[in-house]
């Protein structure tokens, strides 16, 4: 699967997360919703269903991990965009093996500087690079 097509299920995941978050919808409607907006072939779909559903799956284990490493920053007082992209970042460091993590962090980057503000982007990566340092060490 090249990273182009990647790419393109990450950004499913994410709009589906987004409405998830900040939209309020249920799991299943999110993803039918994103995933009609996009033309994804069916391994591409699957990856962004995977993305979505184990993102949600993990997202107590992964807010409670964020929360201490965004020192003085909850999770409910980042930007919501900030936050969806955190959090699907940090599944795929943690949870989904076949991702190197650093194309992990610089997918959800790339959407970021896209998406939010100017200092999401260093945002981010500085809190996903510190999840990885940690994340097989005793304080993970």
């Amino acid at each position: 699967m090249s990273s182009a097509s990647r790419r393109k299920a990450r950004l499913v995941a994410f709009k589906a997360l987004y409405a998830i978050d900040v939209g309020g919808q249920r799991t299943e409607e999110a993803l039918e919703s994103a995933l009609a907006e996009a033309q994804l072939t069916p391994d591409n779909r699957i990856f962004a269903e995977a993305l979505v559903r184990g993102t949600m799956e993990k997202r107590s284990d992964i807010d409670t991990r964020l929360e201490g490493l965004a020192r003085d920053y909850s999770l409910d007082r980042m930007a919501a965009i900030d936050r969806t992209l955190l959090r699907l970042g940090a599944y795929e460091i943690l949870f989904h093996e076949d991702t190197p993590t650093a194309v992990a962090i610089n997918e959800v980057v790339s959407v970021a500087k896209k998406y939010s503000t100017a200092e999401s982007g260093k945002f981010i990566n500085g809190i996903l690079g510190e999840l990885d340092r940690r994340k097989d060490g005793p304080d993970s």
